[in-house]
């Protein structure tokens, strides 16, 4: 049986729906759909130079890459080579298909150093450690069952502050761009960025398909957006935070766990049943917050990085 590697057709629904399929089976903590698929195939920046590639045995999608330029890195040369390989396809080569096809391709853009996650297995481990990457930083993958689990009762919201969603910015999401961007200097990363492309996020995370605007929650002090909590659901009860942040001047507060809270409480009596979200391993603060909230590890990836040349 021959493996090969190409491109993703984006706009054929049912490439988009393997890929996704592959993504879920080998990373069943984060929420992917054909339509997310499509979206971000569609709608990276330009600059990133967005690639996404699909390994194929006997016309069955197998593995996936995703591979990019990091376009607004502060250091140019930074780029990013994620590769799955579904479980129960695995040890068939599709891996290393798909790892040499991104690093010739981001090699040929000039890239110089190459980040990628890898499961904290010694199997993927030892996978990257041949190709030459090095380990770096960690995160772990946490889960909440909303199906048979009881949360915290939801936090008293303290006097000037204002509960909202991101439905209520409809008109003008400018404030939460902001508020994202500045939360996300903060943010625990191999690679220093800043978020400074209205458009770009317009197109990106505001229109993301997953996005929950509904459950998405924005705490707002002296009328403006100070802390949210970003929901991505997958229309499968399945629930994500996507992003968690309190603009510096409020922390401290407990104004993350106010709007994770609320959310999670309004994600459970919408039904839904499985709620997810990600840690750094050095971020102590959201790690009490998530094990507050009931929050379980159930895996932990490693960041890795390779230097080009």
């Amino acid at each position: 049986m021959t493996v090969l590697v190409r491109d993703l057709r984006p706009d054929d629904p049912a490439d988009a729906a393997a890929f996704a399929r592959v993504r879920r089976l080998a990373l069943p903590y984060l929420l992917f759909t054909a339509e997310s698929v499509r979206h971000t195939a569609l709608r990276m920046h330009p600059g990133a130079r967005f690639r996404p590639l699909v390994a194929e045995e006997d016309g069955e999608v197998i593995g996936t890459a995703q591979i990019h330029l990091v376009h607004d890195a502060a250091e140019p040369g930074q780029a990013c080579l994620n590769v799955y390989v579904r479980p129960d396809r695995a040890h068939r080569g599709a891996g290393r298909l798909l790892v040499e096809a991104g690093e010739e391709y981001l090699g040929s853009l000039g890239a110089t150093r190459l980040f990628a996650w890898v499961l904290d297995e010694p199997a993927d481990r030892a996978f990257a450690e041949r190709r030459g990457y090095r380990p770096g930083r960690s995160a772990h993958f946490l889960r909440l069952d909303l199906a048979h689990g009881t949360l915290p009762p939801r936090p008293e919201v303290p006097a000037g502050v204002e509960l909202r969603t991101a439905a209520d910015f409809a008109d003008d999401p400018r404030p939460l761009f902001a508020l994202d961007a500045e939360t996300m200097l903060d943010e625990p990363s191999d690679v220093a960025y800043a978020l400074a492309d209205y458009d770009a996020w317009l197109a990106e995370t505001w229109q993301h398909p997953l996005l929950d605007r509904e459950l998405t929650t924005v705490v707002c002090a002296d009328g403006r957006p100070v802390a949210f909590t970003a929901a991505y659901t997958d229309g499968d009860g399945r629930y994500s935070t996507a992003m968690t942040g309190t603009a510096r001047t409020h922390r401290g507060r407990g104004l993350a766990k106010l709007a994770k809270a609320r959310s999670l409480h309004r994600a459970q009596a919408a039904g839904l049943t499985d709620a997810f979200t990600g840690n750094d391993t050095g971020n102590a603060p959201m790690i009490a917050v998530n094990k507050w909230l009931g929050y379980r590890t159930c895996a932990t990836e490693v960041r890795y990085v390779r230097e080009l040349g």
